[in-house]
Protein backbone atom coordinates (compact mmCIF):
# COMPACT_ATOMS: atom_id res chain seq x y z
CA UNK A 1 0.00 0.00 0.00
CA UNK A 2 1.49 3.41 -0.97
CA UNK A 3 1.73 5.75 1.59
CA UNK A 4 0.49 8.72 2.50
CA UNK A 5 3.14 10.71 4.09
CA UNK A 6 3.97 12.34 0.53
CA UNK A 7 7.73 13.60 2.43
CA UNK A 8 8.25 9.54 3.03
CA UNK A 9 7.46 9.12 -0.55
CA UNK A 10 9.85 11.49 -1.88
CA UNK A 11 12.14 10.53 1.07
CA UNK A 12 12.56 13.83 2.42
CA UNK A 13 12.85 13.77 6.26
CA UNK A 14 10.53 15.92 7.93
CA UNK A 15 12.43 18.35 10.54
CA UNK A 16 11.66 19.58 14.36
CA UNK A 17 11.64 23.10 13.77
CA UNK A 18 12.52 25.19 16.58
CA UNK A 19 14.31 27.96 14.70
CA UNK A 20 10.85 29.68 14.12
CA UNK A 21 8.48 30.26 10.94
CA UNK A 22 11.55 30.40 8.37
CA UNK A 23 11.21 29.97 4.18
CA UNK A 24 13.76 27.60 3.90
CA UNK A 25 12.35 25.23 6.63
CA UNK A 26 9.14 25.54 4.94
CA UNK A 27 7.16 28.21 7.10
CA UNK A 28 4.35 28.54 9.23
CA UNK A 29 2.95 24.60 9.99
CA UNK A 30 -0.80 25.48 8.60
CA UNK A 31 -4.26 24.95 10.93
CA UNK A 32 -5.91 22.86 9.78
CA UNK A 33 -8.97 25.09 8.76
CA UNK A 34 -6.32 27.30 6.40
CA UNK A 35 -5.75 23.49 5.08
CA UNK A 36 -9.19 22.88 4.26
CA UNK A 37 -10.07 26.76 2.90
CA UNK A 38 -7.35 26.01 0.64
CA UNK A 39 -8.63 22.83 -0.47
CA UNK A 40 -12.42 23.93 -0.86
CA UNK A 41 -11.05 27.03 -2.93
CA UNK A 42 -9.44 24.61 -5.32
CA UNK A 43 -12.47 22.46 -6.32
CA UNK A 44 -14.33 25.85 -8.08
CA UNK A 45 -13.29 28.46 -11.33
CA UNK A 46 -13.52 31.93 -9.80
CA UNK A 47 -11.96 35.58 -11.48
CA UNK A 48 -8.82 36.21 -9.47
CA UNK A 49 -9.57 39.68 -10.02
CA UNK A 50 -12.98 39.58 -8.18
CA UNK A 51 -11.24 37.75 -6.00
CA UNK A 52 -8.28 39.98 -4.50
CA UNK A 53 -11.30 42.92 -4.73
CA UNK A 54 -12.83 40.54 -1.71
CA UNK A 55 -9.83 40.16 -0.64
CA UNK A 56 -8.90 44.10 -0.61
CA UNK A 57 -11.75 44.75 2.06
CA UNK A 58 -10.39 41.80 4.25
CA UNK A 59 -6.96 43.09 4.30
CA UNK A 60 -8.03 46.83 4.58
CA UNK A 61 -10.45 45.94 7.73
CA UNK A 62 -7.43 44.42 9.27
CA UNK A 63 -4.68 47.04 8.66
CA UNK A 64 -6.56 50.23 8.48
CA UNK A 65 -5.68 50.33 4.55
CA UNK A 66 -7.22 52.13 2.05
CA UNK A 67 -6.37 48.41 -0.02
CA UNK A 68 -4.73 45.28 -0.03
CA UNK A 69 -3.25 42.20 -2.38
CA UNK A 70 -2.15 39.03 -1.58
CA UNK A 71 1.18 38.54 -3.14
CA UNK A 72 3.08 35.74 -3.34
CA UNK A 73 5.26 36.67 -0.56
CA UNK A 74 6.50 39.73 0.86
CA UNK A 75 9.40 40.15 -1.46
CA UNK A 76 7.06 39.72 -4.41
CA UNK A 77 5.15 42.52 -2.04
CA UNK A 78 7.97 45.03 -1.97
CA UNK A 79 8.94 44.29 -5.89
CA UNK A 80 5.17 45.07 -6.77
CA UNK A 81 5.22 47.94 -4.38
CA UNK A 82 8.78 49.54 -6.33
CA UNK A 83 6.73 48.89 -9.41
CA UNK A 84 3.01 50.81 -8.57
CA UNK A 85 5.66 53.76 -7.13
CA UNK A 86 7.57 53.56 -10.36
CA UNK A 87 4.64 53.43 -12.98
CA UNK A 88 1.45 54.24 -10.90
CA UNK A 89 -0.94 54.42 -14.02
CA UNK A 90 1.08 54.70 -16.81
CA UNK A 91 0.75 52.01 -18.96
CA UNK A 92 3.62 52.11 -21.30
CA UNK A 93 5.84 52.51 -17.82
CA UNK A 94 4.06 49.32 -16.51
CA UNK A 95 5.15 47.74 -19.78
CA UNK A 96 8.99 48.54 -19.65
CA UNK A 97 9.56 47.31 -16.54
CA UNK A 98 12.34 46.56 -14.93
CA UNK A 99 14.05 48.61 -18.06
CA UNK A 100 13.47 52.15 -16.20
CA UNK A 101 16.36 54.41 -17.18
CA UNK A 102 14.09 56.75 -19.34
CA UNK A 103 11.68 57.18 -16.35
CA UNK A 104 12.03 58.31 -12.42
CA UNK A 105 13.11 55.26 -11.09
CA UNK A 106 15.21 55.80 -7.75
CA UNK A 107 14.17 54.42 -4.48
CA UNK A 108 15.98 56.49 -1.25
CA UNK A 109 16.94 53.59 1.43
CA UNK A 110 18.70 54.67 4.67
CA UNK A 111 21.92 52.76 5.05
CA UNK A 112 21.05 50.97 8.45
CA UNK A 113 18.05 49.41 6.19
CA UNK A 114 20.32 48.03 3.23
CA UNK A 115 19.72 44.29 3.83
CA UNK A 116 19.83 41.48 1.54
CA UNK A 117 16.03 41.84 1.01
CA UNK A 118 16.07 45.44 -0.75
CA UNK A 119 16.76 42.89 -3.49
CA UNK A 120 13.19 42.83 -4.03
CA UNK A 121 12.68 46.23 -4.70
CA UNK A 122 15.59 46.56 -6.96
CA UNK A 123 13.78 43.35 -9.36
CA UNK A 124 11.44 46.04 -10.82
CA UNK A 125 14.30 48.14 -12.02
CA UNK A 126 14.10 50.88 -8.96
CA UNK A 127 17.65 52.12 -8.36
CA UNK A 128 18.05 51.88 -4.83
CA UNK A 129 20.09 55.57 -3.67
CA UNK A 130 21.42 55.15 0.05
CA UNK A 131 20.97 58.15 2.58
CA UNK A 132 21.67 58.86 6.01
CA UNK A 133 24.22 58.16 8.06
CA UNK A 134 24.91 54.78 10.09
CA UNK A 135 25.94 56.30 13.31
CA UNK A 136 23.27 54.46 15.48
CA UNK A 137 23.64 50.98 13.42
CA UNK A 138 27.43 50.72 13.88
CA UNK A 139 27.27 52.14 17.40
CA UNK A 140 29.65 54.86 16.40
CA UNK A 141 26.85 57.74 17.86
CA UNK A 142 23.52 57.72 18.96
CA UNK A 143 22.17 59.76 15.72
CA UNK A 144 19.36 57.92 13.67
CA UNK A 145 17.79 59.39 10.26
CA UNK A 146 16.78 62.95 10.56
CA UNK A 147 14.58 65.03 7.85
CA UNK A 148 17.51 66.75 6.51
CA UNK A 149 19.00 63.75 5.65
CA UNK A 150 16.29 63.04 2.95
CA UNK A 151 15.08 66.37 2.33
CA UNK A 152 18.42 66.43 0.59
CA UNK A 153 18.22 63.39 -1.85
CA UNK A 154 14.71 64.48 -2.83
CA UNK A 155 14.95 65.03 -6.63
CA UNK A 156 12.90 64.84 -9.66
CA UNK A 157 14.22 60.95 -10.39
CA UNK A 158 12.83 59.90 -6.91
CA UNK A 159 9.61 57.71 -6.80
CA UNK A 160 9.48 56.21 -3.21
CA UNK A 161 11.51 55.97 0.09
CA UNK A 162 12.18 52.82 1.57
CA UNK A 163 12.00 51.85 5.45
CA UNK A 164 12.53 48.73 7.07
CA UNK A 165 11.00 47.79 10.13
CA UNK A 166 11.99 46.71 13.13
CA UNK A 167 12.21 47.83 16.95
CA UNK A 168 15.06 49.73 16.16
CA UNK A 169 14.25 51.42 13.34
CA UNK A 170 10.71 52.43 14.29
CA UNK A 171 11.93 55.34 16.26
CA UNK A 172 12.66 56.52 12.95
CA UNK A 173 9.36 55.94 10.95
CA UNK A 174 7.48 59.42 11.61
CA UNK A 175 10.32 61.19 10.43
CA UNK A 176 10.61 59.68 7.64
CA UNK A 177 6.54 59.68 7.17
CA UNK A 178 6.24 63.07 7.80
CA UNK A 179 8.98 64.17 4.86
CA UNK A 180 7.04 61.76 2.28
CA UNK A 181 4.04 63.15 3.28
CA UNK A 182 5.13 66.55 2.72
CA UNK A 183 6.62 65.81 -0.55
CA UNK A 184 4.20 63.67 -2.02
CA UNK A 185 6.41 60.92 -2.06
CA UNK A 186 5.15 57.24 -1.18
CA UNK A 187 7.05 55.79 1.65
CA UNK A 188 7.65 51.56 1.32
CA UNK A 189 7.61 49.30 4.31
CA UNK A 190 9.32 46.08 4.67
CA UNK A 191 7.23 44.59 7.75
CA UNK A 192 8.02 41.28 6.58
CA UNK A 193 8.52 39.71 9.65
CA UNK A 194 6.93 42.16 12.26
CA UNK A 195 4.18 40.13 13.46
CA UNK A 196 3.29 39.21 16.17
CA UNK A 197 2.35 41.56 17.65
CA UNK A 198 -1.10 41.77 15.81
CA UNK A 199 -1.03 45.54 16.63
CA UNK A 200 1.47 45.81 14.04
CA UNK A 201 -0.64 45.23 11.51
CA UNK A 202 -2.31 48.72 11.88
CA UNK A 203 0.61 50.13 13.18
CA UNK A 204 2.55 51.29 10.20
CA UNK A 205 -0.47 52.68 7.74
CA UNK A 206 -1.27 54.59 11.47
CA UNK A 207 2.30 56.11 11.16
CA UNK A 208 1.71 57.38 7.89
CA UNK A 209 2.94 54.04 5.50
CA UNK A 210 1.75 54.62 2.08
CA UNK A 211 2.78 50.90 1.40
CA UNK A 212 3.34 48.11 3.86
CA UNK A 213 4.89 44.55 3.25
CA UNK A 214 3.86 41.37 5.59
CA UNK A 215 4.54 37.82 4.96
CA UNK A 216 2.03 35.45 4.54
CA UNK A 217 3.91 32.27 5.48
CA UNK A 218 4.89 33.29 8.57
CA UNK A 219 3.13 34.53 11.61
CA UNK A 220 -0.21 34.50 10.26
CA UNK A 221 -0.06 31.23 9.61
CA UNK A 222 -1.14 30.88 5.83
CA UNK A 223 0.40 29.57 2.84
CA UNK A 224 4.44 29.85 2.48
CA UNK A 225 4.03 31.46 -0.67
CA UNK A 226 1.62 34.01 0.69
CA UNK A 227 2.01 37.74 1.57
CA UNK A 228 0.22 40.90 1.72
CA UNK A 229 0.47 43.98 0.07
CA UNK A 230 -1.65 47.04 2.07
CA UNK A 231 -1.56 50.84 1.97
CA UNK A 232 -3.02 53.66 -0.76
CA UNK A 233 -5.96 52.47 -3.02
CA UNK A 234 -4.38 53.87 -5.88
CA UNK A 235 -0.97 52.24 -5.74
CA UNK A 236 -2.54 48.93 -4.45
CA UNK A 237 -4.54 49.34 -7.64
CA UNK A 238 -1.22 49.60 -9.50
CA UNK A 239 0.57 46.99 -8.26
CA UNK A 240 -2.11 44.96 -8.99
CA UNK A 241 -2.58 45.45 -12.57
CA UNK A 242 0.81 44.80 -12.80
CA UNK A 243 -0.10 41.20 -10.94
CA UNK A 244 -2.92 40.02 -13.19
CA UNK A 245 -3.06 37.62 -16.11
CA UNK A 246 -3.18 40.52 -18.79
CA UNK A 247 -3.90 38.15 -21.65
CA UNK A 248 -7.21 40.02 -22.13
CA UNK A 249 -9.34 41.82 -25.10
CA UNK A 250 -9.56 45.42 -24.18
CA UNK A 251 -13.02 45.40 -25.56
CA UNK A 252 -14.58 42.67 -22.78
CA UNK A 253 -11.71 43.15 -20.07
CA UNK A 254 -13.69 44.08 -16.34
CA UNK A 255 -11.12 45.49 -14.34
CA UNK A 256 -11.24 45.10 -10.80
CA UNK A 257 -13.49 47.53 -8.86
CA UNK A 258 -10.48 48.76 -7.20
CA UNK A 259 -8.61 49.84 -10.89
CA UNK A 260 -10.64 52.94 -12.28
CA UNK A 261 -10.34 52.39 -16.32
CA UNK A 262 -10.42 55.65 -16.62
CA UNK A 263 -6.82 56.33 -15.33
CA UNK A 264 -5.80 54.26 -18.08
CA UNK A 265 -4.90 55.34 -21.58
CA UNK A 266 -5.15 51.48 -22.75
CA UNK A 267 -4.99 48.25 -21.07
CA UNK A 268 -1.66 46.85 -19.98
CA UNK A 269 0.07 44.10 -21.24
CA UNK A 270 1.70 41.35 -19.04
CA UNK A 271 3.17 43.50 -15.63
CA UNK A 272 6.53 43.14 -13.80
CA UNK A 273 5.18 40.98 -11.47
CA UNK A 274 3.07 38.29 -14.07
CA UNK A 275 5.40 36.19 -12.14
CA UNK A 276 4.25 36.71 -8.90
CA UNK A 277 0.34 35.52 -9.40
CA UNK A 278 -1.50 34.42 -6.05
CA UNK A 279 -3.40 31.38 -6.74
CA UNK A 280 -7.38 30.74 -5.36
CA UNK A 281 -5.98 28.35 -3.28
CA UNK A 282 -2.51 31.18 -1.53
CA UNK A 283 -5.38 33.89 -1.72
CA UNK A 284 -8.14 32.20 0.16
CA UNK A 285 -5.83 30.46 2.58
CA UNK A 286 -3.95 33.38 3.90
CA UNK A 287 -7.50 35.48 4.61
CA UNK A 288 -8.35 32.27 6.58
CA UNK A 289 -5.26 32.60 8.59
CA UNK A 290 -5.12 36.56 8.51
CA UNK A 291 -8.64 36.20 10.27
CA UNK A 292 -7.54 33.30 12.78
CA UNK A 293 -4.48 35.53 13.26
CA UNK A 294 -6.69 38.60 13.58
CA UNK A 295 -9.05 37.16 16.03
CA UNK A 296 -6.60 35.15 18.30
CA UNK A 297 -5.94 35.67 22.14
CA UNK A 298 -2.40 36.61 21.78
CA UNK A 299 -1.88 36.28 25.82
CA UNK A 300 -3.27 33.36 25.98
CA UNK A 301 -1.17 32.34 23.20
CA UNK A 302 1.91 33.17 24.32
CA UNK A 303 1.57 32.14 27.90
CA UNK A 304 1.14 28.56 26.47
CA UNK A 305 4.35 29.07 24.78
CA UNK A 306 5.79 30.32 28.03
CA UNK A 307 4.95 27.12 29.82
CA UNK A 308 5.89 25.05 27.24
CA UNK A 309 9.79 26.29 26.98
CA UNK A 310 9.90 26.36 30.87
CA UNK A 311 8.73 22.63 30.48
CA UNK A 312 11.76 21.82 28.21
CA UNK A 313 14.02 23.95 30.16
CA UNK A 314 13.30 21.82 32.86
CA UNK A 315 14.19 18.58 30.31
CA UNK A 316 17.69 20.92 29.45
CA UNK A 317 19.13 20.78 33.22
CA UNK A 318 22.62 21.20 33.76
CA UNK A 319 22.79 22.84 30.29
CA UNK A 320 22.74 27.12 30.76
CA UNK A 321 18.87 28.24 29.27
CA UNK A 322 17.44 31.69 29.66
CA UNK A 323 13.77 31.99 29.13
CA UNK A 324 13.31 35.68 27.63
CA UNK A 325 9.72 36.63 27.55
CA UNK A 326 8.10 38.18 24.91
CA UNK A 327 7.84 41.60 26.40
CA UNK A 328 11.31 41.78 25.92
CA UNK A 329 11.38 40.00 22.75
CA UNK A 330 8.54 41.97 21.01
CA UNK A 331 7.20 38.71 19.50
CA UNK A 332 7.42 35.60 21.45
CA UNK A 333 9.11 34.06 24.55
CA UNK A 334 12.04 32.35 23.42
CA UNK A 335 14.62 30.24 25.31
CA UNK A 336 18.49 30.99 24.76
CA UNK A 337 20.46 27.93 25.54
CA UNK A 338 24.68 29.01 26.03
CA UNK A 339 26.71 27.03 24.67
CA UNK A 340 30.64 27.08 23.80
CA UNK A 341 30.50 26.55 20.16
CA UNK A 342 26.88 27.77 19.23
CA UNK A 343 27.27 26.83 15.51
CA UNK A 344 29.45 23.59 15.70
CA UNK A 345 25.89 22.30 17.63
CA UNK A 346 24.37 23.43 15.61
CA UNK A 347 25.74 21.67 12.35
CA UNK A 348 25.37 18.42 14.44
CA UNK A 349 21.68 19.07 15.35
CA UNK A 350 20.62 19.61 11.22
CA UNK A 351 22.57 16.21 10.63
CA UNK A 352 20.91 13.97 13.48
CA UNK A 353 17.94 11.96 13.31
CA UNK A 354 15.64 13.50 13.34
CA UNK A 355 17.01 16.77 12.26
CA UNK A 356 17.10 19.64 14.62
CA UNK A 357 16.93 23.81 14.02
CA UNK A 358 17.45 26.14 16.23
CA UNK A 359 17.83 29.93 15.37
CA UNK A 360 21.35 30.92 14.97
CA UNK A 361 20.60 34.85 15.08
CA UNK A 362 22.79 35.55 18.09
CA UNK A 363 25.50 32.18 17.37
CA UNK A 364 27.63 34.98 17.27
CA UNK A 365 27.65 35.81 20.92
CA UNK A 366 27.23 31.88 21.93
CA UNK A 367 24.06 31.46 21.88
CA UNK A 368 21.03 29.32 20.25
CA UNK A 369 17.30 30.26 20.58
CA UNK A 370 14.72 28.45 20.66
CA UNK A 371 12.30 29.91 18.95
CA UNK A 372 8.42 28.24 19.58
CA UNK A 373 6.52 29.10 16.88
CA UNK A 374 6.70 26.30 14.80
CA UNK A 375 7.42 23.88 17.13
CA UNK A 376 4.96 20.93 17.37
CA UNK A 377 3.75 20.32 20.92
CA UNK A 378 4.77 16.53 19.98
CA UNK A 379 8.16 17.53 18.91
CA UNK A 380 9.26 19.16 22.76
CA UNK A 381 10.57 16.18 24.15
CA UNK A 382 12.68 14.59 21.54
CA UNK A 383 13.55 18.22 21.03
CA UNK A 384 15.09 18.65 24.36
CA UNK A 385 16.71 14.69 24.04
CA UNK A 386 18.56 16.10 20.71
CA UNK A 387 20.02 18.99 22.34
CA UNK A 388 21.15 17.28 25.64
CA UNK A 389 22.65 14.17 23.40
CA UNK A 390 24.70 16.91 20.91
CA UNK A 391 26.00 18.71 24.18
CA UNK A 392 27.07 15.32 25.86
CA UNK A 393 28.75 14.47 22.79
CA UNK A 394 30.90 17.67 23.13
CA UNK A 395 31.46 16.71 26.36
Amino acid sequence: MASTDPYQSLGVRPRINAAGALTRLGGAVMAPEVVAAMAAAARASVDIGELQDAASGRIAQATGAEAGLVTTGAAAALTLAAAAAIARWDVAKMAALPHADSFPHDILIPRTHRTGYAHALAAAGARLVDIGHNDRGTGAGVRGLEAWEIETALQPSVVAVAFSANAASLVDLPTVAAVCRANGIPMIVDAAAQLPPKENLKRFIALGADLVAFSGGKALGGPQSSGILAGRGDLVASALLQQLDMDVSPETWTPPRMIDRANLRGVPHHGIGRGFKAGKEEIVGLLTALDRFVNADDVADKEALAMRLKAIAVLLEGIAVTLVPAAQTGRVPVLEIAVPDALALSARLQHGDPPVHLSERHAARGVLTLDPQVLLPEHDAPLAAAIRAQVNVRA
